[in-house]
């Protein structure tokens, strides 16, 4: 049995086949009167990545922010096409979950708490307490708050990209009326196309943003990888 106390790595290969190509080929190939139906196949496309995500908790024992928010995008679009929403207000939900997250990524450095920190400076994936205390040794904490400032703009600008990303692309892509197998075959290409045309542009600014704040604490802290990373 899994041992929830330790979440293991997802495998990208599963993810992959239970978030993109599985609801795909259902949406593009099975959504037709004579198969599934427009209405039953979005059902069933939805089924795997909302299973996956519940699958991914009971693993972890605990909840991934990301596969959680993945879900309720998933949920949200499908509650919408079964209910024959204008594709123009389908395109708008697209961007609006991840341009939240780079308004609340902006608006969390004026708390106490960023949201840096809850996705990149935590203590799950780094050695913070011996980071912190090299950097008072150092005497770079405030510079290392700048860094942390700028890291969060980087991360708001990948979230903003694929908000703006997921928006147009919708718009060119769902053009048919909801409910018809016409509409499924373009959810389906929607979700096709979201790896190569927003996943990979935005990762690509994120891991920027991660690449700079590892140079950063190794600059200002004077520690190595192997050093700032948990359990190095």
């Amino acid at each position: 049995m899994t041992d929830k106390g330790v979440a293991k790595p997802d495998n990208l290969v599963v993810n992959l086949l239970l978030n993109i190509l599985v609801p795909t080929l259902i949406l593009v190939k099975f959504s037709g009167e004579g198969q599934l139906g427009p209405r039953l196949g979005i059902l069933v496309a939805l089924a795997f990545p909302v299973g996956y995500g519940v699958w991914d908790y009971w693993r972890a024992g605990r909840v991934n922010f990301f596969a959680a928010l993945g879900v309720v995008n998933v949920v949200l679009t499908g509650g919408m096409s079964l209910l024959a929403v204008d594709p123009r207000y389908i395109a708008v939900k697209e961007a609006a979950v991840p341009g939240v997250l780079a308004v609340a990524i902006l608006g969390s450095l004026k708390t106490p708490f960023p949201l840096v920190r809850v996705f990149f400076y935590n203590d799950m994936v780094l050695a913070t307490g011996r980071i912190d205390a090299a950097l008072r040794r150092h005497g770079a904490v405030a510079e290392f708050e700048r860094a942390l400032v700028r890291t969060s703009w980087m991360l708001a600008g990948s979230f903003a990209l694929s908000a703006a990303l997921n928006y147009f692309l919708a718009r060119r892509v769902l053009v048919s009326e909801p409910g018809t197998e016409a509409f499924n075959v373009e959810l389906g290409t929607l979700t096709a196309l979201s790896l190569p045309v927003i996943a990979v542009p935005a990762m690509l600014v994120t891991m920027g943003a991660l690449v700079y704040l590892f140079r950063a604490i190794m600059r200002l802290s004077g520690l190595g990888v192997e050093d700032i990373l948990r359990g190095g």
